[in-house]
C-alpha cells in the first residue's frame, strides 16, 4: 500500500457504514401496511384463531365443561365462537345435561312437539270433547299459560311436562321474594290482573324457547338447580323446620351438578298448583318416585308419551264406535215408530 494512503487512512480513522434503508412514503405503501398490521392484530385477539388451533374434540371437551349459561355469554363475545356453538348445540347440551343434570332431566323432560307426532293423529287430539277433558290440568293454574294446542301435543304427559317447566321459570323468578322473606302478590281467585298475564305470557315464550334449543332447555335445568340450592339451604337456617329433606353439603353447591339429589329424600311430584306452595317448597322433581327394593329413584319413561297417544287413538276409537252405536239405535228406533204408525 503506498505510503500516503496510509497516512490518510490513520487520519479519518474507522470508517463506519451509517447507509440507511430508504423510507417509503406513498399512500399506496401506507394502505398496503395498514392492511397488513390490522389483519396481524385480528388474528392474534381472535376466538377464531384460538378454536381453529385446537382439535374439534379437544375444543368440545373444553366448552362442556361450561355452564349453559356460560355458553350463551360466550356466544356473544364472537362471530367463531356463535357459529360453533350453534351448530353443535345439540351435542353441547347433551354433554352437560348428562354429566351436571342427569336427575334433573329425566324430571322435567320435553313436552313433544305437535309437528313430531302423525299428522293423522292431529284431529283426534283436537277433538272438543277431549279438550274439555284436559281441561282440570290448566285451568287452575293462575300461574302457568297453557300450551298452544296447535303447538305442542295436548295428551296428559305433553301437558303435565308443559306445566312442570312453566313451574321451573316461575319459581325461579320469585327467589329474591323467599331470600328476602318477602310476601308473593297473592291473586284472588277469579282475578287475573295484567300484571301477572304479562309475567305468566314470558314465561311461556321461554318454555317454548326450550322446545326448540336444546341449549335452553339445559339452562332451565341449571335454573332449577340453582332455585332448589337456594330453597334447600333457606329451610336449613330455619332451625324450627325439622322436616326431612336432601342431604346437601357446600360442596354439593359449589360444584354446580345434581348429584346429590339422587340420594334418599323426601318425594316432590306433586305440582305447586298455587303460589302459595313456594314458601314450603325445597325440591320440586316430579316424574319420579323412591323405590325401596331397589334403593334408588325411578323415573318415568320418555315413551310414557307414546303410551298415551295409543290411549287418545284408543278413546277416539271408542268415541267413534259409541256414535255409530247411538245413530243405528236412533234410526231403528226411528224405523219401530213408522210401523207402529
Amino acid at each position: 500500500m503506498p505510503k500516503n494512503d496510509v497516512i490518510e487512512n490513520e487520519e479519518l480513522g474507522v470508517l463506519e457504514d451509517k447507509t440507511e434503508a430508504l423510507t417509503l412514503r406513498s399512500k399506496r405503501t401506507q394502505r398496503i401496511r395498514k392492511k397488513q398490521t390490522k389483519k396481524a392484530m385480528k388474528v392474534k385477539a381472535s376466538p377464531g384463531g384460538f378454536l381453529s388451533l385446537l382439535p374439534y374434540e379437544l375444543a368440545m371437551d373444553i366448552l362442556t365443561l361450561l355452564k349453559p349459561s356460560d355458553l350463551f355469554r360466550l356466544q356473544r363475545t364472537s362471530k367463531p365462537f356463535r357459529e360453533f356453538i350453534i351448530n353443535e348445540e345439540t351435542k353441547l347440551a347433551r354433554f352437560i345435561s348428562s354429566w351436571r343434570y342427569s336427575c334433573l332431566e329425566k324430571c322435567f323432560r320435553l313436552p313433544v312437539l305437535l309437528a313430531d307426532i302423525d299428522p293423522a293423529i292431529h284431529p283426534l287430539l283436537q277433538i272438543p270433547e277431549r279438550q274439555e277433558i284436559m281441561t282440570i290440568h290448566k285451568k287452575p293454574y293462575q300461574h302457568i299459560r297453557s300450551p298452544e294446542p296447535a303447538e305442542v301435543c295436548t295428551c296428559l304427559t305433553c301437558t303435565l311436562r308443559w306445566s312442570a317447566l312453566a313451574i321451573i321459570v316461575d319459581f325461579a323468578h320469585w327467589q329474591e321474594h323467599l331470600d328476602k322473606g318477602e310476601p308473593i302478590p297473592m291473586i284472588p281467585r277469579g282475578k287475573s290482573p295484567e300484571w301477572n298475564q304479562v309475567m305468566i305470557a314470558a314465561h311461556a315464550e321461554i318454555v317454548r324457547k326450550a322446545l326448540y334449543s336444546p341449549l335452553w332447555h339445559a339452562r332451565l335445568l341449571e335454573v332449577h338447580l340453582d332455585s332448589t340450592t337456594r330453597s334447600i339451604s333457606r329451610h336449613a337456617a330455619n332451625k324450627g323446620n325439622k322436616r326431612r329433606r336432601f342431604r346437601m353439603t357446600e360442596e354439593d353447591v359449589n360444584s354446580g351438578t345434581d348429584t346429590f339429589l339422587a340420594r334418599s329424600g323426601p318425594p316432590s311430584f306433586d305440582i305447586p298448583y298455587h303460589r302459595d306452595n313456594y314458601y314450603l317448597l325445597e325440591t320440586f322433581m316430579p316424574n319420579r318416585s323412591w323405590s325401596q327394593d331397589f334403593y334408588r329413584w325411578l323415573y318415568v319413561p320418555a315413551e310414557q308419551h307414546d303410551r298415551d297417544i295409543e290411549f287418545v287413538v284408543m278413546w277416539a276409537e271408542r268415541r267413534k264406535r259409541a256414535e255409530q252405536q247411538a245413530e243405528r239405535e236412533a234410526r231403528e228406533q226411528a224405523s219401530t215408530i213408522q210401523l207402529q204408525l
